[in-house]
């Protein structure tokens, strides 16, 4: 095995682990990882595919049982009716637009500058819904201190629950989810700060991601390993692996990482990482640091 394609592998997996399930795109960041190591071709794009189906997985073990109990209760029980009906609702959107606009959207938008300007721009979106949101709950907490002048600020979100998401609810983030087409503006970041934005609390809007994720990803793994089967060689299975294995271990310490974190902060340092992040590739581009043609 080529040791220096090996460790490209695995730093590959890792940025996959640490961005897919933060604000902050982890196709953008592949894209310009691959860039920077000059990583790309046919076997690059089904690498991608792979470890990112490694940082599914992770979900999958983290929520393992909710998942179970809600496959179980299909049968007999609303509540995990309702919420499969709702993962299935917010899916549709992302799922046909992306199907109708896939080839136009690879052929313009994956590219470094394209990316580097999402992330600028869903930088800016998350500090405006962040500022709005905290703007909108001091004013709502003034109006109590008159009547209980030793209330804690109140949560303004209208859902505090999974349970409590409509499918008119789910149908508004999967809208949300579908400005994630557009590669560096991140899936997590749309329908994390989507849904906060209708009013699902912070949390909860999380954990409604995440589990939005798995019909995604795995959906897209399956299209995109269908059409690049022929990419698949035993030469690069030990590269795969080494993906794989990175891609699944760095998304489960993300995901346990980022729901403690949301209990008691806000994305802005998501926002500000993004921004930064978008100026430095523009810059590192227009002074030849990164092959825009590739």
């Amino acid at each position: 095995m080529d040791w220096i394609l090996t460790c490209k592998a695995l730093i590959l997996g890792i940025v996959e682990g640490l961005t897919e399930f933060l604000p902050v795109s982890s196709t953008g960041h592949l894209i310009i990882a691959g860039s920077v190591l000059k990583f790309n071709g046919e076997y690059a794009k089904t690498f991608d595919v792979v470890i990112q189906f490694g940082a599914i997985l992770a979900v999958c073990w983290e929520f393992r049982r909710k998942i179970g109990d809600v496959v179980s209760g299909l049968p007999a029980r609303a509540d995990a009716r309702r919420f499969a009906l709702n993962v299935i609702v917010a899916t549709i959107p992302a799922v046909v637009l992306g199907l109708l606009f896939e080839k136009a959207i690879k052929s313009v938008l994956f590219a470094p500058v394209p990316v580097a300007l999402a992330l600028v721009v869903g930088g800016l979106v998350i500090l405006w819904v962040e500022g709005r949101l905290r703007g909108g709950a001091k004013a709502h907490a003034a109006s109590l201190v008159q009547v209980q002048p030793q209330a804690l600020p109140p949560s303004r979100a209208r859902v505090n629950s999974l349970d409590e998401i409509t499918p008119l609810d789910a149908l508004k983030v999967g809208f949300a989810q579908c400005c994630a087409l557009i590669p560096g503006m991140s899936r997590s970041g749309s329908t994390i700060i989507g849904a906060m934005l209708f009013g699902i609390e912070r949390r909860v809007a999380t954990e409604f991601s995440f589990f939005l994720a798995i019909p995604v990803i795995f959906g897209a793994t399956v299209y995109e390993l269908h059409k690049t089967w022929h990419a698949l060689s035993a030469d690069w299975l030990g590269l795969f692996g080494v993906g794989f294995v990175a891609a699944f271990v760095s998304a489960f310490a993300c995901v346990r990482w980022l729901l403690r974190f949301v209990a008691s902060h806000d994305f802005t340092a998501f926002a500000w990482y993004r921004i930064a992040f978008g100026l430095v590739i523009l810059l590192l581009g227009y002074n030849g640091g990164i092959g825009w043609e590739e």
